[in-house]
């Protein structure tokens, strides 16, 4: 709390910032009325309860104790607000200008809606312009929070306000909530409560976006040179050959120190294709050069050699020297785990000896084992020097004969690889025409299966045509089987008439007969031709009931 109001105490007003005018009481009225308190040198309660007063104000003096009043005008004010602590109530002063008065809004009330601040705002909308505002009045007013590009004022009591930079915005935005009144008028269309927010516009993001490219310009810039500053040197640029360079490089040849760049540049001219038959006699002489290094690297090689093996037997000596310390410290143990020495020593005494003599035992044979397995090397090294002959006892060969030996080897390996690539060719064509046998047989089982599926649909095909017809020639029998058996119903009929009134219509018919004088009817000889008229429609109806169950048979095949 102290630190806050210390910081505002510490923000001091500029010399060409217009202050308050302390004659002018009511102005002082004005502002006391304002914030809620009672102003100077008026007697009376406060125009407001005290609970919603500012704390800590002495009526008597009519200032705040432990505070000072805030100018958003004042110098020091940059891009952001300055931080209020929280608990810590903070006083706007009234702003008197030339042609209008600004009053702080009560700080009772709550501070005015802003939105979000676009990405390099620098214009503002203020709304809540007195109706009779002219742009010369808003100028005044707004250039004290910075210079002032472009105001596009409208008719409806507002406008927007362009500033050159991006921290007078907040300036702006600190005049937010002041209430404006134009001269001394107390009419409605002199007087306007300010609402002052950020505006989205254009031109404010495209300079925006433009200083974020310059930006990202600049950051790309330092990292390349950074890149360059970390990348290491590139090799020096291989001369072009000629007679001097050539004579040059092979002086740089025969020194120890430049051989390595010497050698470098010979390999590029080689590349080049440099070498003609008229330098050829310069190449010849440089390679000689470069050959002539092998002796020296021989030397150093074996020089190393050497080294190394002064390196080991130093090394073979300290670790023999390790390991008889380690023996005698296995003594010392051994010695002291006899029965005569062992009996004198505590529990946990005896503990840690034993302890360190296994430990002592263990890195004995480690040692040892190591000692040994050098000594068994050397051996080996030494049995392989034997075994190998001394090029002073090998015979003198000639070398015309080692030269037709290795060009006779040498048509042999171009044969034998020529035989392997023809073997190869014919390996992969076999492959191919095993493949294409493969396709073929492949090709041929697909035609068979074709074809035997092509025979089974067309014997499957007759069998369908046979049933058909089949099947026709039972309907046309079921037809006349239908008919005769409608014809034998009727003959039932007609016979069970007939056994009903048999033996009466044969008399009529045979006394009819024999009165008209016509031919008399076959009379029944016996009774066996009577048993066999009445015993007919009964063999009729059971050949019907036959021959239905026969057809019915065959519809059910």
């Amino acid at each position: 709390m102290a630190a806050g109001t210390e910081g505002l105490q510490g923000i001091v007003m500029g010399p060409s910032q217009i202050s308050m005018n302390v004659t002018d009481t009511t102005a002082w009225a004005t502002a006391m009325n304002n914030l809620g308190i009672a102003p100077v040198g008026l007697t009376g309660p406060p125009l407001v309860s005290d609970p919603i007063c500012v704390p800590a104000f002495e009526h008597g003096l009519g200032l705040m104790t432990g505070m000072a009043p805030v100018n958003p005008m004042m110098t020091g004010i940059s891009l952001l607000r300055p931080a209020v602590p929280p608990g810590l109530s903070v006083m706007k002063e009234i702003i008197h200008c030339a042609s209008c008065t600004l009053f702080p809004a009560n700080p009772s009330l709550p501070p005015p809606a802003i939105r979000d601040r676009p990405p390099g705002c620098k214009t503002v909308f203020v709304g809540g312009l007195p109706e009779n505002a002219a742009e010369e009045v808003i100028r005044e007013v707004f250039e004290q929070c910075g210079d002032i590009t472009a105001i596009r004022k409208s008719k409806k009591n507002f406008c927007h306000i362009r500033f050159a930079e991006e921290f007078m915005v907040d300036k702006a935005i600190y005049l937010s909530g002041y209430r404006m009144r134009l001269g001394s008028s107390t009419d409605k269309k002199d007087t306007g409560r300010l609402h002052v927010d950020f505006a989205q516009a254009r031109d404010d993001f495209y300079e925006w976006e433009c200083k974020q490219r310059m930006f990202a310009r600049e950051e790309r810039h330092w990292r390349m040179l950074e890149d360059e500053h970390l990348r290491p040197p590139s090799p020096a640029p291989i001369v072009h050959y000629s007679e001097h360079e050539a004579s040059l490089m092979a002086e740089k040849l025969k020194d120890e120190n430049k051989f390595s760049e010497a050698i470098s540049v010979l390999l590029a001219w080689f590349e080049r294709g440099e070498v003609t038959r008229r330098s050829a006699n310069n190449f010849y002489s440089m390679i000689q050069s470069a050959n002539s290094h092998s002796r020296r690297l021989m030397s150093e090689k074996a020089a190393h050699e050497e080294e190394m093996e002064h390196a080991k037997d130093r090394f073979k000596n300290a670790l023999a020297q390790i390991l008889t310390g380690f023996e005698q410290i296995v003594a010392v143990f051994k010695a002291a785990s006899k029965q005569k020495v062992w009996d004198h020593f505590s529990k946990a005494q005896r503990k840690n000896i034993d302890i360190w003599r296994k430990q002592a035992e263990e890195i004995r044979k480690v040692h040892s084992e190591e000692l040994m397995g050098i000594r068994r090397e050397e051996e080996m090294e030494m049995s392989d020097d034997d075994y190998e002959e001394s090029p002073s006892k090998l015979p003198p060969v000639d070398e015309s004969v080692l030269a037709s030996q290795a060009c006779a080897l040498k048509e042999e390996n171009d044969s034998l690889r020529w035989q392997l690539d023809a073997y190869r060719n014919e390996v992969e064509l076999l492959k191919q025409e095993q493949g294409m046998f493969q396709r073929m047989d492949e090709n041929h089982t697909k035609d068979q299966q074709l074809q035997f599926q092509q025979q089974a649909m067309q014997g499957m095909q007759q069998q369908l045509l046979t049933l058909q017809g089949e099947y026709r020639k039972k309907e046309s029998e079921l037809e006349k089987i239908k008919e005769e058996n409608s014809h034998v119903q009727v003959l039932l009929s007609t016979l069970k008439e007939k056994e009903m009134n048999g033996f009466t219509l044969s008399v009529s018919t045979q006394g009819s007969q024999t009165s008209e004088g016509g031919p008399a009817a076959r009379p029944l000889k016996s009774e066996k031709e009577a048993l066999l008229v009445l015993f007919q429609p009964f063999f009729m109806s059971i050949h019907l009931e036959l021959t239905l169950n026969i057809y019915g048979l065959i519809c059910n095949d």
